[in-house]
């Protein structure tokens, strides 16, 4: 298997995902593989990160620093794309 085909077997890939709001480090240095096919959850107290991680991954929120792909899509570069394939529905209007 070469490394890019390793790379669309995820679903998601998140490499060193930094975000700052103010004086809050709201992610800092998230790294995390989510194979095709596999359900995983978020999960953690108000305030730690679990909105922010989605919203950065749909590149609805800029990291600082890090890199995001989704579906083997880069997140940023690919965004028109990777949201006409993924549904996001937040509990608060954007």
């Amino acid at each position: 298997m070469t490394e890019l085909a390793g790379m669309n077997d995820l679903a998601i890939e998140a490499r060193g995902l930094v975000k700052h709001y103010r004086n809050v480090d709201a992610v800092n240095g998230l790294s995390l593989s989510v194979p095709r096919g596999a359900v995983y959850a978020l999960v953690g107290r108000n305030g730690s990160g679990k909105t922010t991680t989605i919203r950065m991954l749909l590149d609805l929120a800029r990291p600082d620093a890090g890199m995001a792909r989704v579906l083997g899509m880069d997140s940023h570069a690919e965004h028109v794309t990777v949201m006409e394939r993924v549904g996001y529905v937040s509990d608060r209007p954007l």
